[in-house]
């Protein structure tokens, strides 16, 4: 079986969301033994992101006030997201390269977020009972590149809730 949760750019942006508690009936009740944090190419939310991201450094170098529509708002929680990944890239990077490399940095991101604010999922993947993994789905071939378990995983499932968000770099 497989149980699908989705939302816009794979936001997990706190702690009381439904796809933690979704997560958590998913490793207890239902006793899923793989979480796959999946995110896809060409992803509308991370260029979203990456641009606002970008607009918001241009606006602070010249000063000027800058308005804020609500999409932005939603987007700007992606933002650091897209920050990191602009920070991974050679300088000089396009906003394309810095919004596909910003969906990679999500992936791994949600599932530092969901260790943090899960005791339940935390402890499951702690013991070994569940694996936790990324992978990014291309919408144009079809095909799936699996990017295994959080290379900080270790680090992560020993910090715990209320880490911050310190944690969630790749």
């Amino acid at each position: 079986d497989v149980f699908v949760l989705r939302n816009a750019g794979n936001t997990l942006s706190h702690a009381e969301g439904s796809v933690v508690g979704s997560l958590e009936y998913c490793v207890g009740h239902l006793g899923a033994k793989l979480l796959v944090v999946l995110g896809h190419t060409k992803c509308g939310a991370m260029a979203g992101a990456t641009q606002v991201m970008l607009n918001e450094k241009t606006a602070a170098a010249s000063g000027a006030p800058k308005k804020v529509t609500t999409l932005e708002k939603l987007l700007a929680g992606l933002a650091p997201v897209a920050a990191q990944a602009q920070q991974e890239l050679p300088s000089g990077a396009s906003e394309a390269e810095i919004a596909a490399k910003a969906i990679e940095v999500n992936v791994f991101a949600g599932m530092a977020r969901l260790l943090i604010y899960s005791e339940p999922v935390r402890e499951k993947v702690k013991s070994g009972d569940v694996q936790l993994h990324g992978a990014v789905y291309d919408i144009v071939t079809g095909e799936v590149k699996f990017l295994g378990q959080h290379p900080k995983e270790k680090v992560i499932l020993g910090m715990g809730a209320g880490s911050g968000d310190h944690a969630l770099g790749a």
